[in-house]
């Protein structure tokens, strides 16, 4: 894995901060925990689509920041696991993983 999809992988996992902090900062700290991770997330997405394809970068960005906050849900706010929510979100992440696969980098070799 190249540093780039290091990038990426990072990014999503402050794109879960973001995301759970819209719902749930309730005082000008969280707030501002929100904004530095909103600030991280797209800097890291910007730099990661300097040399991967975009599109790509994007979907497995939001893929993996979407099951991250599904997750994050369930294990911190006490949403229910309701398995076929589980299922759904593991074919996303194979999803994810097999567009990551398939993709070439800049210098034309897979990553």
């Amino acid at each position: 894995m190249n540093k780039y999809w290091v990038y990426v992988v990072i990014s999503a996992m402050f794109e879960v901060g973001w995301v759970t902090g819209l719902k749930h900062a309730d005082n000008w700290l969280e707030w501002t925990g929100t904004v530095i991770c909103i600030v991280i997330s797209f800097a890291g997405m910007i730099a990661a689509s300097s040399n991967l394809p975009v599109g790509t970068v994007y979907a497995v960005f939001v893929g993996l920041g979407t099951a991250g906050t599904v997750l994050a849900d369930i294990l911190f706010f006490h949403e229910s696991a309701d398995p076929l929510k589980l299922v759904l979100i593991a074919l996303l992440l194979a999803g994810v993983i097999g567009l990551k696969a398939v993709t070439k980098d800049s210098e034309g070799e897979k990553a």
